[in-house]
């Protein structure tokens, strides 16, 4: 995926999920919706530097990443850094990775499989708060 700089801040959107079909199937659904994907990230650290960088309104957020750090570390950091919103995407349904999630205090959590108007209906929601 490509780094973008241009656009409003209010639109844009950083993926980060360490699945590249993944990545590109959230990446169409958030074009479709006028909005813009300025980047995306594998890794908590990327993440978090890619979110200093761009400052993105939301963060869609894969719990489980490569790594030492999770999500839930990178989501922390970023919202005391840039106060993104984040959507938590996790395929876990255990009582561990939901407390860890709840740590953030996550604008939304998303249980894969996830589909296209689940994604859009929680975007439009967050956006609209």
């Amino acid at each position: 995926m490509s780094e973008m700089q241009d656009g409003n801040a209010q639109n844009r959107v950083l993926i980060v999920d360490d699945e590249f079909l993944i990545v590109m199937g959230l990446s169409m659904v958030i074009e479709e919706m006028g909005m813009e994907v300025c980047a995306s990230a594998a890794t908590a650290d990327d993440a978090v530097a890619l979110a200093q960088k761009y400052r993105p309104s939301i963060v869609l957020m894969d719990m489980r990443l490569q790594g030492d750090k999770d999500g839930v570390d990178a989501a922390l950091e970023i919202h005391e850094t840039v106060g993104s919103k984040v959507i938590f995407i996790t395929g876990s349904r255990e009582q561990e990775t939901a407390s860890r999630i709840r740590m953030d205090h996550p604008s939304a959590v998303l249980y894969k499989p996830i589909s296209d108007g689940q994604l859009r209906a929680t975007i439009e929601k967050i956006t609209c708060d």
